[in-house]
């Protein structure tokens, strides 16, 4: 008897949302995560930690992933910072085939971090003080010095 009635239940939510577009909108955000880009995850903002410090991942501006190692694991982090240290101390870290992706600190889009310049100076989470952008912006520096100021910095 039950499974009439959720049939009925079924086709009359599908036909609501037929009949009227909006009642789908708050759907929207459940759509599958295909517009990111390949061996990346969903960030779970103010709830995913960084891999590195623990810290929630909360400010978008200096987000990062990196997919590598076994199985091309995701791993997500506060601070690019955290990012070239961590990769600095897994034996695949050093592996081309690793991709690392960082938040575009103006629009939030993911960017290849080895092609994106980052600007210095501007408060991030960890301290590092990097934030990436597109385009090179004055006083910004390629991925390979960023990395190597970061790592000379330590902590």
């Amino acid at each position: 008897m039950r499974a009439p009635r959720r049939e009925f239940l079924r086709r009359s939510a599908a036909a609501a949302l037929a009949l009227h577009p909006l009642a789908a909108a708050p759907l929207a955000g459940c759509a599958a995560p295909d517009d990111l880009p390949e061996g990346m995850a969903r960030i779970k903002w103010d709830r995913d930690v960084c891999v590195r410090c623990g810290m929630v991942i909360s400010d978008r501006r200096f987000a990062a992933q990196a997919a590598g190692g076994p199985g091309m694991r995701t791993y997500k982090f506060d601070d690019v910072g955290c990012a070239v240290f961590w990769l600095a101390r897994q034996p695949w870290g050093g592996d081309p085939a690793v991709k690392l992706r960082v938040a575009d600190a103006s629009s939030g889009e993911w960017l290849d971090a080895r092609g994106a310049a980052f600007a210095s100076g501007i408060g991030s989470p960890m301290g590092y003080n990097f934030a990436a952008a597109r385009q090179a912006v004055p006083g910004a520096v390629s991925y390979e010095t960023m990395r190597q100021q970061v790592l000379a910095r330590g902590k």
